[in-house]
């Protein structure tokens, strides 16, 4: 039987991992290329050999999506495997449209065929949108089962910018480490929350292998999701988060809408900054479409170290940078304390942004008046820092998820906002992941 000629479209994620757990081994596919999008820097590289297995003794070309059509043809591809995540459904059936033109079908793996199995319990975080506030849900899952007693380590959803071959497997355990793997502010953003309460980390390319690795340590796995993805473990109990900011894109996001779907709990966050109409109307959402779930209900409350000086002075405030672009937020945390704490103005920065920020700006022009903590290579962060000390303000608030002045030097006051998981009332987390714990 002639093989299926495959294309992945992807972001250096979920697109790894489909070719990893359904296509590397199978004879039946050969996968002629991947596309990327959203990174810098990703195309025109290759899926190392090594990661690709006998198959692949070349190894696979990353291209750009922006060549998708001429590749389609010029390689004569029967199969686009759609493998990137947090997009409009109305995104992907575009996509899907372009693709079923040019003569190939579109392809959307589910679940199953790419979820692996842990020989231990595994507790999957994910969420219906970036920026709902799995981070902290999932330092606050992490909290109560390291207090039973029980050894968690965390595999976070990956990130792989750099050289892919000596990033299969990445284990985290002190901040050093982030500096031996060459993180980028994403995965420090991601990582380093939970170095510091003494969680281990893993990350990487091949999950598989990272699963054999983790599992030689853990009581129960915890999957720490990112960019509203499914898991790539099968999970034995699954939490996503869901905002009251963004209500109705539960339902409208690929694959946000399946998360909530295949959810036993749904946490509501940010409730202490939602209004009431917003909230309501995301429990209808939610029971329209999984009625069995149990829903936890929380507030997302900030903290800010020398507070007193936000009050009456012009801020400028830096956010985590996923959250405002391919999240679609509007403000965060930072923006949040600001408000909270009696800043007399927030300070526009797009007049003083420098190199690949601007671009930032360009890609995503509804990002506003708040600045974006891009960071995805060595260039991002020269930029993010010049942008800052450009900019004309009194403060700059740091509303992301680690201290930006441990990696970039900031030449004016600035304060740090931190925030977590506070449920509210009964069920809580303690409750939903008892079974788990003995």
């Amino acid at each position: 039987m002639k093989k299926r000629r495959v294309l992945i479209m992807g972001a250096a994620g979920r697109d790894f991992h489909n070719f990893n757990t359904v296509y590397r081994d199978n004879p039946d596919y050969e996968v002629v290329a991947f596309t990327a999008t959203q990174i810098p820097n990703i195309e025109g590289r290759t899926y190392p050999a090594e990661l690709a297995g006998e198959l692949y003794p070349n190894g696979i070309p990353i291209h750009d999506e922006a060549d998708l059509t001429k590749l389609i043809m010029e390689l004569q591809v029967d199969d686009v495997v759609f493998s990137y995540s947090d997009v409009p459904h109305e995104y992907v059936m575009h996509k899907a449209s372009k693709v079923i033109k040019y003569g190939a079908n579109f392809v959307l793996l589910g679940g199953e065929p790419t979820m692996i199995k842990s020989k231990k319990p595994v507790v999957a975080i994910g969420a219906v949108r970036t920026g709902c506030g799995k981070s902290q849900t999932t330092r606050r899952v992490a909290e109560v089962v390291s207090s039973a007693g029980e050894k968690v380590v965390v595999i976070r959803h990956p990130m792989p910018y750099g050289d892919l071959a000596k990033q299969k497997v990445q284990r985290f355990a002190t901040l050093e480490d982030l500096k031996r793997h060459d993180c980028t502010i994403e995965e420090m953003e991601e990582y380093e929350p939970h170095i510091v309460r003494g969680s281990v980390v893993y990350a990487g390319v091949d999950y598989k292998a990272i699963l054999d690795q983790a599992e030689k340590e853990a009581d129960i796995i915890l999957w720490d999701g990112g960019n509203n993805d499914l898991p790539f473990y099968k999970p034995d109990l699954f939490i996503v988060v869901a905002d009251p900011h963004r209500v109705g894109h539960e339902l409208s996001y690929f694959p946000g809408e399946s998360n909530l779907r295949m959810a036993d709990v749904v946490v509501i966050n940010k409730m202490d900054s939602a209004r009431p109409e917003d909230v309501s109307k995301l429990k209808e959402n939610i029971g329209s479409v999984n009625p069995n779930a149990t829903v936890i209900e929380a507030n997302s409350p900030v903290t800010v170290e020398n507070r007193e000086i936000i009050a009456g002075k012009r801020c400028l405030i830096v956010e985590d940078g996923p959250t405002l672009t391919h999240g679609e937020m509007k403000f965060g945390a930072g923006t949040v304390a600001a408000e909270k704490f009696g800043a007399s103005e927030i300070i526009d920065p797009r007049p003083w942004i420098e190199g690949t920020i601007a671009e930032t700006f360009e890609k995503y022009p509804d990002i506003g008046h708040v600045l974006p903590a891009m960071g995805y290579g060595g260039q991002q962060m020269k930029d993010l820092e010049a942008t800052i000390n450009a900019v004309d303000c009194d403060v700059v608030v740091i509303g992301t998820p680690i201290d930006l002045r441990r990696i970039i030097s900031i030449d004016k006051p600035s304060v740090r906002v931190t925030y977590d998981l506070e449920e509210i009332g009964s069920p809580d987390v303690t409750a939903v992941l008892k079974p788990f714990l003995q």
